[in-house]
């Protein structure tokens, strides 16, 4: 066979076989900050959800004044460092009879590990296993043999009264307390971020 036509067989089967495999659809790729698929580890900082194709942070090394914005319309929270927005974020807030309240307010208080004095399960105090789900403290009693296991509510930024930002569920509407939840590896931005005074504005 022709030397130049061996040549060139070689060179289109080599650009056959790197196009058999494209890095842009691995579970291993990462988009600003976050995997476009779920990975399978609950507590992958980065996990996102099946929909979440909005959730982004591009921050770290931007200056300017922190301030967050957040619309319970677009279930979004808008991160900006001065003028220029560094971050957006799924999030879910306040479902029906615990709206998310609108106004200007401020970051009141941080803690990594937070866990919620009020909802929560109760759980067998022997096994652990969870004997009533989602409970609130202040109207559900508590079965006989069981204990409060408060909710983990992870990187929380407190807002107004126990309303605050953290980590949790995103089913895709509103579903928390009134809290602002968002996906692990934004709670963990925002929190990284944001100081006691940071101002956040929420709206409709």
């Amino acid at each position: 066979m022709n030397p130049a036509r061996i040549l060139c067989l070689a060179v289109i089967s080599t650009i056959v076989a790197g196009c058999a495999y494209d890095r842009r659809l691995s579970t291993d790729t990462v988009y600003l900050g976050g995997r476009r698929v779920p990975s399978p580890d609950q507590n992958d900082p980065k996990r996102r959800m099946n929909f979440d194709n909005i959730s982004y942070w591009d921050g770290d090394h931007v200056p300017g004044a922190p301030r967050v914005r957040i619309n319970l319309s677009e279930q979004k929270a808008f991160f900006f460092k001065g003028d220029q927005l560094v971050g957006i974020s799924l999030i879910s807030t306040g479902r029906e009879g615990f709206q998310t309240p609108g106004g200007e307010f401020k970051i009141q208080q941080k803690n990594k590990d937070h866990v919620s004095s009020v909802f929560g399960d109760y759980v067998d105090a022997a096994t652990g296993a969870v004997v009533k789900k989602d409970i609130d403290r202040r109207v559900d009693p508590m079965p006989r043999g069981a204990k409060y296991d408060g909710a983990k509510m992870p990187f929380f930024m407190r807002i107004n009264g126990g309303v605050g930002m953290h980590a949790g569920f995103l089913p895709g509407y509103p579903a928390s307390h009134g809290c602002i939840r968002m996906p692990m590896f934004m709670a963990e931005a925002f929190f990284r971020n944001v100081s006691v005074g940071t101002p956040i504005s929420i709206t409709h």
